[in-house]
């Protein structure tokens, strides 16, 4: 039998207190709790596509604004995505995503590849959702990819709606992190000619 991929972390500063587990082969159950109900939503739909089981309890300095919670969020998501990979023997490593949603469409690719960098292209004034601005979508992706140390790039192909566009972004990284998580019997050892990432 598979050894589990799981992990757990908390995290706590003068902003932010979070409280977070994951298993990288459940089903997609989450149970999340921000305080801000569409970052929840978006979070609802990043665990249900990765087939993530996530749980998520986050409370933050919201009367200052979202940033801090979001970010932080961010950081420990990645920090378990990376413990719960362990040595990322027999993964596949890279993972590609062309996501639509209605008049939207985004593509995420990822590699885990122990180089952190974000690459993320939207047009200028992209719209928001209602009360979350598109600048934390970004820097929720920094954050993960910061902390997972993966090469992640993300981009707006076109969209018009701002809950539509964050959807396509949430929804691709949770298709392409699924697939480069993904464990392929075919891999044998770590995937990379150094063997190590």
């Amino acid at each position: 039998m598979a050894t589990p991929r799981t992990a757990a972390r908390s995290r706590k500063t003068a902003e932010t207190a979070i409280e977070l587990s994951i298993d990288l082969d459940g089903s997609g159950v989450s149970v999340i709790d921000t305080g801000i109900p569409f970052f929840d939503h978006m979070l609802t739909l990043f665990a249900r596509h990765g087939l993530f089981d996530l749980r998520l309890k986050a409370t933050g300095d919201l009367t200052v604004d979202f940033h801090h919670t979001v970010e932080d969020t961010g950081i420990v998501l990645g920090d378990c995505l990376r413990e719960a990979l362990g040595s990322k023997e027999g993964i596949s490593r890279y993972g590609c995503a062309y996501l639509p949603m209605d008049e939207t469409l985004a593509r995420v690719v990822i590699d885990l590849s122990n180089r952190p960098h974000l690459e993320f292209r939207a047009p200028a004034g992209t719209a928001s959702a209602p009360n979350f601005p598109f600048t934390l979508v970004e820097e929720f992706c920094r954050a993960l990819a910061s902390n997972l140390r993966a090469n992640v790039h993300v981009e707006l192909l076109y969209g018009r709606d701002g809950h539509h566009v964050a959807e396509a972004i949430f929804k691709g990284l949770a298709r392409a992190l699924r697939d480069a998580c993904e464990r392929d019997p075919r891999v044998k050892g770590i995937p990379s000619t150094k063997q190590a990432l």
